[in-house]
């Protein structure tokens, strides 16, 4: 029994291939060494892990060599009582026998903890960094590859056509903070009325917007089993990001999704896709919870960082060769869908020391905010080659016994959140007596312009919202 949950436990995790660390099998440690210079980690976890394998290899033909001992001594006994007619009672091999299997028991303990070891310190190495992301350790340093619109530098003062996202979503009367907080906590909330109605013409037209290029919409699960989740997702996300959910599956704890990412990641586990198949492309829809822990001051103003929100996320499976140029081609979409909403933006190349563990490459869309006085995110387009795909055992190629693994490839996008892209619309297109409704969303809300309701609240109402 501890043999098969430590097997189970060493499948969990993602990480590079094993044989990039094997000079014998044409690995490149110093370009792993290389990666992690470029992430700003302690390199010597390489000399580790080739350590740790090496040691496991060991083991590993141990227990094999048990293995094959056990069936040679299994066939000779069935052969003397072939030849005997069930006389020979073959004591001596008997014997030989049950000690060989206690031999491969301590063999199989000792070698499922040396892999478990090996996975766990594999699974703390980033994916190959891309020659082309800039090599800086803090997020200042990003590099803005495009930009388009002028910023709309209003000074915000508090008056009708100045105000802060959240004040506008109050004067609307699209949103109820306080009762929200009250009956779901901080940070919780009720969209009503026009701020719901703009939710769900974000969602629309962002899934109308996939679909007309070629991306198949897809509601995912809102939960996962834990073991499925640890394959697709960093396990550092589960304390900071991740709520676990009472009950289970299976003898398995669940996890609430962060993204529709997770989920559809997962889809094709332990299967084999075809060349002739790809690329498949999915616009997910679905809601998100996320812990969010740490944010604070205006991060938490309103409905710009919260614990549930939905998201349109473009997500693509695909050949390896096909990766590079589909994440430029994910940055585009995301660019024209942002144009289509007239909102000023930039696109920034993430530096190499703020790149999670899946990307090789990441793209981050900044829109601007007038209330920030900046660009803030609004999206996220990652190229995570087969770092996800190994893990899930996602093949390429038609399934063959004994034949090479290849993986496929796996990238992914944010195209709306929309809570925050609902703030910066509302930044960007309010007027003295209300808010303009963008124009390509004008079929879905049902009308061009949405009134105020209520004057500029006061501080007082508002910080009573968020307690």
């Amino acid at each position: 029994m501890l043999f098969r949950k430590l097997i189970q436990t060493s499948k969990y995790f993602m990480g590079l291939d094993i044989n990039l660390f094997r000079v014998d099998k044409g690995g490149n440690p110093g370009l792993i060494k290389d990666t992690l210079n470029k992430r700003f980690q302690d390199p010597a976890i390489v000399d580790l892990i080739i350590q740790l394998d090496e040691q496991w290899r060991k083991q590993q033909f141990v227990l094999d060599s048990l293995r094959k001992e056990f069936n040679q001594v299994n066939g000779e006994i069935a052969k003397k009582k072939k030849e005997s007619k069930g006389q020979d009672k073959c004591e001596q091999e008997v014997e030989q026998i049950k000690k060989i299997q206690a031999n491969i028991q301590e063999a199989e303990k000792a070698t499922a903890e040396s892999k478990l070891v090996l996975d766990q310190k594999l699974n703390k190495i980033g994916n190959l960094v891309h020659d082309s992301v800039p090599v800086f350790k803090d997020e200042k340093d990003n590099v803005t590859s495009w930009q388009w619109g002028e910023p709309n530098r209003v000074k915000i003062d508090g008056t009708p056509g100045k105000c802060h996202h959240h004040e506008i979503l109050y004067m609307i009367d699209g949103c109820d903070l306080k009762r929200g907080t009250k009956i779901a906590g901080h940070r919780a909330y009720f969209l009503k009325g026009p701020g719901m109605l703009l939710n769900i013409a974000l969602q629309q037209y962002g899934l109308q917007f996939l679909s007309k290029r070629g991306y198949v919409p897809v509601q995912t699960p809102f939960f996962m089993k834990k073991s499925i989740m640890a394959e697709t997702a960093q396990l550092s996300d589960f304390d900071d990001q991740l709520y676990k959910v009472t009950g289970n599956q299976d003898d398995e704890d669940l996890y609430l999704i962060a993204t529709s990412e997770q989920p559809i990641s997962a889809m094709y586990r332990k299967e084999w896709l075809e060349l002739k198949d790809l690329p498949i492309k999915y616009a997910g829809q679905s809601t998100c919870f996320r812990k969010e822990a740490g944010a604070h001051g205006k991060d938490v103003w309103g409905i710009f960082r919260v614990h549930q929100f939905e998201k349109i996320e473009q997500f693509v499976i695909c050949a390896p060769e096909d990766s590079w140029k589909l994440h430029e081609e994910l940055i585009q979409i995301g660019q024209d869908f942002v144009k289509s909403l007239e909102i000023p933006y930039r696109v920034v190349n993430i530096v190499s020391g703020a790149l999670n563990d899946a990307a090789a490459k990441k793209y981050d869309l900044e829109a601007w905010f007038p209330g920030y006085d900046d660009y803030r995110e609004l999206q996220s387009c990652s190229n995570c080659l087969d770092y996800q795909s190994r893990a899930l055992e996602i093949r390429l190629g038609p399934k063959q016994d004994g034949a090479e693994k290849k993986y496929v490839h796996m990238l992914n996008a944010t195209l709306c959140a929309t809570q925050r892209t609902l703030c910066c619309i509302l930044e960007n297109y309010q007027t003295e007596t209300g808010v303009r409704v963008p124009q390509v969303l004008q079929q879905f809300v049902g009308t061009d312009f949405i009134p105020y309701k209520f004057p500029v609240p006061k501080q007082a109402d508002l910080k009573d919202a968020q307690k």
